[in-house]
């Protein structure tokens, strides 16, 4: 119980600073807290974004007072954003933990390797 406690804490952290990034804490967040807390996949999501909202509120404040924002194209993130969140929400769960599971984590493989292939032209 008590160690539960301290994962959620350190895997909050962790989500946390690189959420505040914008590198996405959900991306850490999710598989930290299947993987080592055995928690269900849905369940998973549903937290991260919870947090996310909490983090995204705060880091905004903040990016918007360094005046790291850009407005122009907002609209058109925002309301594609809303209309794509609702039908991926409404996908994940018809779709088994299971194969979410599995779809992220291939997900966080392609990313890698684009992420890797990027860093090696430069």
């Amino acid at each position: 119980m008590i160690l539960d406690i301290v994962l959620y804490i350190l895997f909050g952290l962790i989500s946390g600073i690189f959420g505040g990034l914008g590198m996405g804490g959900g991306t850490l967040l999710i598989p930290l807290l299947t993987i080592f807390l055995g928690l269900d996949q849905k369940l998973c999501q549903g937290i991260n974004l919870v947090a996310f909202l909490v983090m995204a509120l705060f880091s905004l404040v903040i990016h918007f007072k360094n005046g790291y924002l850009e407005t122009r194209g907002l609209l058109f993130i925002i309301l594609s954003g809303i209309v794509f969140s609702l039908i991926g929400a409404l996908i994940a769960g018809i779709i088994p933990s299971k194969y979410l599971r599995m779809a992220f984590g291939v997900f966080l493989c392609l990313l890698s390797l684009y992420q890797g292939f990027k860093a090696l032209k430069k």
